[in-house]
């Protein structure tokens, strides 16, 4: 599968921390060096036949039609598309206007993750985020419209603006849209945003972990009730609309990774990143150079990954392939660190692969980060 990071926004979101930049100005070059970043990298992944293709950022959806076209056409020079891919565009609620969904319904891009975030106007002037609640709506009304009916939106939860009230009407609202996925995630405070530092200076409220705990468990319920499976900690999707692009992540397959701050993965011990610049990213390839570092993953930070990705997940962790995959010094280690979890009902064994009961999914990377060799 490939990632594509397109490093455009229209404007800084209060709570990212993400690369991205608000000017457009070297948006060609960028396109350029995008299309030689694939062509130098085409050997790296193995499968040549892509079941997914992801356009993130950023904003995709600040592209024209025709400049997403000619990536694909870029990646199709070098690939092959499977004939049930993925191909999922990140887009924002006020860029999803009739011209743009006609045009975009007539490519090959079949899935649309929307950043919604909340359908109430207050949260979305605390986020800084650059559609209303209107637009949160229509645009996904619009979408399905134009045949859209892969579409996932975000939602985030425990903002100080937000109360348990208006989150159980955003998750109603997005029941009676018949939106089939939504990512959901808790408002947390990253360094160098703006939310951190409206809050360090007293203007905003932090949020509150008892509040975003309750919510979290509240849209649990509520989505399975709905017909959703709860399949990753942050992610609920209709049978048959589960993210394929993400499920491929927490299953450890290889990824490539293409633009300014992307990663990949070969899906064994060798994990690399572009830098975090646009101007160096686009000289470098104008010269014909990747701009990126790679780090081989030793035993352990393999076997942290694994636990860490895997226990977020409703698959959990399979035992059979750490045995296979590590030392017995390790594998003897983890055994005496699971133990006490396995008795207190922490961690659970099903069918051979170690899980973490949903009741305790929210202190899932805590869980996890116990178990790590060091």
């Amino acid at each position: 599968m490939i990632y594509l990071h397109i490093p455009f926004c229209k404007q800084k979101c209060s709570y990212c921390n993400f690369h991205f930049s608000t000017s457009i100005k070297y948006k060609e070059e960028m396109i350029s060096a995008l299309k030689k970043e694939i062509s130098l990298r085409k050997d790296e992944l193995e499968n040549k036949t892509l079941k997914s293709l992801y356009f993130g950022g950023g904003t995709p959806s600040l592209l024209h039609v025709d400049e997403l076209k000619s990536l694909i056409d870029e990646v199709l020079k070098h690939f092959s598309f499977d004939s049930e891919i993925e191909i999922t565009l990140e887009a924002n609620p006020d860029d999803l206007d009739q011209t743009f969904l006609k045009e975009l319904s007539q490519t090959p891009i079949n899935r649309l993750s929307i950043g919604t975030q909340s359908f109430f106007d207050e949260d979305l002037k605390m986020m800084n985020r650059a559609h209303n609640s209107g637009e949160a709506e229509s645009s996904i009304k619009r979408a399905q419209d134009f045949g859209f009916e892969n579409i996932s939106i975000d939602l985030i939860y425990g903002s100080p603006t937000s109360n348990f009230e208006i989150w159980k009407k955003n998750l109603r609202k997005t029941i009676e849209l018949e939106v089939p996925h939504v990512s959901s995630y808790a408002l947390t405070i990253e360094p160098k945003t703006a939310l951190n530092t409206w809050i360090s200076q007293g203007k905003i409220a932090a949020p509150k972990e008892a509040e975003q705990h309750e919510e979290f468990f509240y849209m649990t319920d509520f989505l399975k009730d709905h017909g959703f499976d709860h399949y990753e900690i942050s992610n609920f999707g209709k049978p048959g609309f589960h993210s394929k692009h993400n499920s491929s992540y927490w299953k450890y397959q290889e990824y490539l990774g293409i633009g300014p701050s992307a990663h990949s993965y070969n899906g064994r011990n060798e994990r690399s990143w572009n830098v975090a610049n646009n101007q160096l990213y686009i000289n470098s390839l104008h010269q014909n150079k990747l701009a990126k570092e790679t780090e081989i993953l030793s035993e352990k930070d393999q076997f942290n990954e694994m636990l860490m990705i895997g226990l977020r997940t409703i698959w959990g962790v399979d035992l059979s392939s750490l045995k296979e995959k590590f030392s017995t010094e390790l594998l003897e280690y983890f055994q005496n660190e699971i133990k006490n979890k396995l008795e207190d009902g922490i961690l659970s064994i099903e069918n051979n692969h170690l899980k973490i009961p949903e009741k305790h999914w929210f202190l899932a990377d805590g869980i996890a980060s116990d178990l790590f060799m060091v």
